[in-house]
């Protein structure tokens, strides 16, 4: 089976170091140029309600300077709900979030958070934003998000990356490939992401039906050693390979 993978790759951690020193350096926006000139499918960027990524002012730069789509992923607050109709990003992710964090862990509650998540969906989706809802590979979060009429979900491969060996790796993969299947016969557009390398990311890019892979920490990381380019290349022919 041949399909195309989409990359959407993450810059946060670009503003992080930026944000290390406090300046202008280095540039988010000439980042996220290189990214886009590199080949990716698109950009991602967390607006977290600390702020401690990407300001506001980032979001504004990117949305005028930026051909490649971009996926906005922020918590379902009314806040950020304004923000993201102001900006009118491709798409936007709803991600849960809590301040203590080092970085997202695991998915949305969307089966006992429904009615909300449903009044933001819907907001969203009327003004033409591609709505998501970063959920675990469970067969109940995925029935919900399809019943709130969300279109697409990305699945949360944190348990896949940090799996302690293969046996607990392959494991996690066949809920991965099973979550998506089922999320396919109820309609949805299936995207994944988190804790992805250039070690683990091509079996989650083979799985039959895979619309997208969004990645950030190690693609950054990688780049320190490569460069942007180098890495956003790197990706990409990873994920070529394993799809041919």
């Amino acid at each position: 089976m041949t399909q195309y993978v989409r990359l959407g790759v993450n810059i946060d951690h670009v503003a992080t170091l930026r944000n290390a020193r406090g300046g202008q350096d280095p540039s988010l926006l000439q980042m996220a140029l290189a990214v886009e000139e590199a080949g990716a499918d698109g950009l991602t960027v967390h607006l977290r309600e600390d702020r401690r990524h990407i300001k506001d002012d980032d979001l504004w730069e990117l949305r005028a300077h930026c051909r490649t789509p971009l996926n906005l992923e922020m918590a379902a607050t009314d806040e950020m709900v304004r923000i993201a109709l102001k900006a009118l990003p491709k798409a936007v992710c709803i991600v849960p979030e809590h301040r203590r964090e080092v970085t997202t862990e695991g998915g949305l509650d969307v089966v006992n958070q429904q009615s909300e998540l449903a009044r933001q969906v819907a907001k969203l989706s009327d003004a033409g934003i591609e709505v998501s809802l970063f959920i675990d590979a469970d067969d109940a979060q995925i029935d919900a998000a399809a019943d709130i009429e969300a279109p697409v979900i990305e699945l949360h491969t944190g348990e896949y990356a940090n799996a302690v060996d293969t046996h607990a790796q392959q494991v996690e993969l066949d809920r991965l490939v099973q979550a998506t299947a089922h999320a396919q016969s109820r309609g949805l557009v299936v995207n994944a992401g988190h804790g992805l390398t250039k070690f683990n990311v091509a079996s989650i890019a083979a799985i039959e039906g895979m619309h997208e892979l969004n990645i950030g920490h190690s693609l950054i990381a990688r780049a320190l050693m490569v460069g942007l380019p180098a890495a956003v290349h790197e990706f990409r022919a990873i994920m070529d390979r394993a799809t041919r």
